[in-house]
């Protein structure tokens, strides 16, 4: 975790020695003003807006020993959006309070302050409705299980109407756990959440939460460019309604790992990419798509839906061949758990 830490007095700094120790596996920035300095803080540079804005886009958290105030004062410039603004916590010089003031649900800031509060000996100020009425906290929920939210508009809609009814929740794979408070099982109102892996709008109002637990399959001839790898796979989700969001990987044989346009392809959509042996791939248990010409060439009868299917639970979307690629797409398991 990264942590931009700043501290604007001398028992500031002694308080901040103690957030350092909470953060001891953490990558922290610590900073005093430059009067105050001393081994392990960097001075506070001024003008503030160059100073505290690439601090912003880096860190993960950004601790404010010291008033709400400064704090509000020093990042009101920078920030953007729920999605990408780190979580931000003020904490008195005394260590009293520790106030999540942004990203206390998606940035994770509530959650941090109450672990850090707990550790100083501090008391956690948590304002938002949600979680001072101990309902469902959407957005907190999703961020923290690595989910697409697909609209922030619904996921504040949600987080209104579960204070005054419960909200309809369904999902693609087995709830495993009670469900949280505000929420029902459903398949049709107003508004409610859905956890898939699909294009699906099953309310109203749909928030559509997607969990990354799709493997692609890739096999592709040579030299093939990452805009025809693009085209393919966007047109099998397409047709199959499965959401980008979903895919976790691309998987393919080691013969395709120098392949240029895959490796672009992986790099534009942020994907990791793994290659397996032949070997590997021929002692994938299952059913698959076989091809003679493929086997002659790669020494495996089949290479999308084997490695899509390597750490996969089902294969969802058979071997589809698409202009020089072949795109096959596995779930690995999953349940829906609210603990």
């Amino acid at each position: 975790m990264k942590i931009a830490l700043f501290a604007y007095s001398r028992q500031g700094c002694k308080t901040a020695r103690r957030v350092m120790d909470f953060f001891q596996n953490g990558e922290i920035r610590a900073f005093t003003m430059e009067r105050f300095g001393e081994e392990g803080f960097s001075p506070i540079q001024r003008p503030s807006p160059p100073f505290y804005g690439p601090l912003f886009a880096w860190a993960d958290a950004m601790i404010f020993v010291g008033s709400c105030g400064i704090a509000v004062r020093e990042i009101a410039p920078h920030v953007k959006s729920k999605l990408t603004d780190p979580a931000v916590i003020a904490v008195d010089e005394l260590a009293r309070f520790a106030v999540p003031l942004l990203s206390g649900h998606i940035g994770g800031g509530n959650a941090l302050a109450i672990q850090l509060a707990d550790f100083l000996g501090a008391e956690p100020v948590i304002t938002t409705a949600t979680d001072i009425h101990r309902k469902f906290s959407v957005d907190a929920w999703a961020a923290s299980h690595g989910m697409y939210i697909t609209s922030l508009t619904a996921a504040k809609h949600v987080s209104a109407r579960i204070l005054e009814a419960p909200v309809p929740i369904c999902a693609d794979f087995p709830i495993v756990t009670s469900l949280p408070g505000g929420t029902v099982e459903g398949t049709s109102g107003e508004i409610g959440i859905c956890i898939s892996y699909r294009k699906r709008e099953p309310f109203a109002e749909t928030l559509l939460l997607v969990p990354p637990v799709l493997h692609l399959g890739i096999g592709c001839r040579r030299g093939i460019a990452c805009e025809a790898i693009e085209a393919a796979v966007s047109q099998v989700c397409r047709e199959n309604r499965i959401h980008p969001k979903a895919i976790k990987h691309v998987a393919s044989i080691d013969l395709k790992a120098d392949e240029a346009g895959l490796q672009d392809y992986c790099q534009k959509q942020c994907l990791p990419a793994y290659f397996y042996s032949a070997k590997a791939l021929g002692a994938v248990p299952g059913e698959f798509t076989a091809s003679e010409r493929v086997l002659r060439v790669t020494g495996v009868d089949n290479v999308c839906e084997r490695a899509a299917m390597i750490g996969a639970e089902k294969l969802l979307v058979k071997k589809t061949a698409v202009g020089g690629v072949t795109v096959a797409i596995a779930q690995e398991h999953w349940e829906v758990r609210f603990e």
